[in-house]
């Protein structure tokens, strides 16, 4: 079972999810305990990957970046947390989620103006996720306009050479 984090650690999470920039004795004089004590908890939180500091990108405000939703059919077989932690690891996926309802997993994925990529990864990287069969299918959807979406940029998204990445991705070496 995941445990909880307790009230402290919720309000750092929260002061560091509005400005990550915030340095340790702004932090501690914000959550009222000892700069050393916020340090800790700041230390054990990411040790224990509960939290992440990175630079996030507003997507709205950049038009040269697409934004996908996948749903994808899988005959998982109890390995459907196997395949989601395989897909997100592929080029231009932000995240992967098993979800209850229509689909068995959602994926977003994120890439530079070219629909090419997106094709890439519904027909060549999705489907080579898994042995035939398991993968039965998908539906995308391209977002047309977001509000208050920020991500972090996913593998192949402005790398220097995001070819490179993908081309790596779908031949199986990295």
């Amino acid at each position: 079972m995941r445990e909880k984090l307790d009230r402290a650690d919720r309000r750092l999470a929260k002061l560091l999810s509005r400005e990550g920039r915030e340095g340790v004795n702004d932090l501690a004089a914000q959550l009222d305990l000892s700069p050393p004590t916020v340090r800790s908890r700041l230390k054990t939180l990411i040790e224990r990957n509960l939290l992440k500091i990175v630079g996030v990108l507003n997507v709205a405000e950049r038009p040269e970046l697409i934004v996908a939703i996948v749903g994808i059919h899988a005959n998982g077989h109890g390995r459907l947390d196997e395949i989601a932690k395989r897909m997100a690891e592929l080029p231009f996926v932000t995240s992967v989620s098993i979800v209850t309802g229509r689909y068995d997993l959602i994926a977003e994925v994120l890439f530079e103006g070219d629909m090419e990529d997106l094709y890439r990864v519904t027909s060549t990287l999705l489907p080579g996720l898994a042995e035939p069969g398991v993968i039965r299918g998908s539906e995308t959807f391209v977002v047309m306009k977001s509000h208050n979406k920020w991500v972090s940029l996913p593998k192949g998204v402005w790398d220097e050479d995001s070819g490179d990445a993908t081309a790596a991705a779908g031949s199986g070496r990295e």
